[in-house]
């Protein structure tokens, strides 16, 4: 397309009458060519509307139809300001609409449109001036084209200045949430608070899987697990006696409340052994428990400093209750698991045939 297509400069706008009589009385006399009168000159707003506004940005411009692709064009300069009030950006616009291929010869015919934009600053009614483009043919014979002019009317914005009263800017309109506009993001937390849980639940049970069933520990091997951790003397010393005490008398109340069920974690040593005398704990266990207990009080709570052989009494006594109290449940469990049993029937006598007696 371009290589068809040269677009020149010829002279300053403010100099194009005399150019286009030179044109006439000298190259085109010169050349055999011809001043043509076309039609079809067009002003085109950029904008699409019913009206041109001040300011407004135009299209002037022309199409040349049918141009074969061996003609050269010379395009004028553009002058600035256009016209009065008019201003002109002072470059031509020119695009191939159109292209017909000839079989014939192996020729094409191009539609070409040719156009500048312009732009009014004033209102009123503008007559804007022909527009010009030399066209040099394949023999070299130059015909000026003039496009006949067009004229634009241009309006301003009408204001009514006998109701017209000055407003502040509008602040930012609000509009109200919609439910649809929510909808997406709570179907999106919902989602991803469903995908959280599953993922949690999927890693508690790998974890239950990985750790085994569950192994429950009979309440006096608990115990005497615990009462294990302080055997020796070495917490036998004044400022270890309360840490000692404290860890005995809290084991054995650990068991008490799983052996018992007597809630023995948030009860007094009285309130404790209160309930203890309900149950069946031999009496020379119970008082070896409340003396314990007391005197594990007055470690705790009076800085009382007990004697090598009250400490060296705690464990064993802590041990025997445990175990005394642990057979004690053992034997309730194996008398009512033999009253559940039912009774065996006697052995009945074999019957006596007569082939016993028979001679061998």
């Amino acid at each position: 397309m371009k290589r068809s297509i040269l677009i020149s400069a010829l002279a300053l706008w403010g100099i194009a009458a005399s150019a286009q009589v030179a044109w006439q009385d000298t190259t085109a006399a010169d050349t055999g060519g011809r001043v043509i009168l076309k039609e079809g000159s067009f002003i085109r707003p950029m904008t699409p509307r019913d009206s041109i506004l001040v300011a407004d940005r135009l299209f002037y411009g022309f199409d040349l139809i049918g141009v074969p692709d061996s003609t050269v064009l010379a395009f004028p300069e553009i002058a600035t300001p256009f016209m009065q009030d008019v201003l002109a950006l002072p470059m031509w616009q020119v695009d191939t609409v159109k292209v017909q291929k000839i079989r014939a010869n192996n020729a094409r015919l191009l539609d070409i449109r040719a156009q500048i934009a312009i732009q009014p600053f004033e209102e009123g009614t503008y007559e804007l001036p022909p527009l010009f483009v030399q066209r040099i043919q394949k023999d070299g014979t130059v015909d000026t084209l003039r496009f006949n002019p067009q004229t634009i009317e241009v309006f301003t914005m009408p204001v009514d200045t006998a109701t017209f009263v000055p407003h502040d800017l509008r602040g930012q309109a609000g509009y109200p949430v919609t439910f649809s506009e929510v909808l997406p993001w709570l179907l999106g937390f919902w989602c991803l608070a469903l995908l959280v849980a599953g993922l949690i639940a999927w890693l508690y049970s790998r974890k239950r899987a990985a750790e085994g069933p569950a192994f429950h520990e009979p309440a006096h091997i608990t115990a005497l697990r615990k009462l294990d951790k302080w055997r020796g003397d070495k917490f036998w010393a004044p400022e270890k006696q309360k840490q000692f005490y404290t860890g005995v008398t809290d084991a054995l109340r650990e068991y008490i409340v799983a052996r018992y069920g007597v809630g023995a974690m948030e009860m007094t040593t009285a309130e404790i052994f209160a309930d203890l005398r309900k149950t069946d704990v031999p009496a020379d266990l119970y008082e070896e428990m409340k003396d314990l207990f007391e005197r594990a009080d007055f470690v705790k709570f009076a800085k009382y400093v007990a004697t090598p052989e009250d400490n060296a009494t705690v464990l064993p006594q802590a041990v025997r209750f445990v175990t005394a109290t642990y057979q004690t449940e053992v034997e309730e469990e194996t008398a009512e698991a033999t009253a559940e049993e039912p009774a065996a029937a006697p052995a009945t006598p074999r019957e006596e045939k007569d082939e016993d007696y028979m001679p061998r």
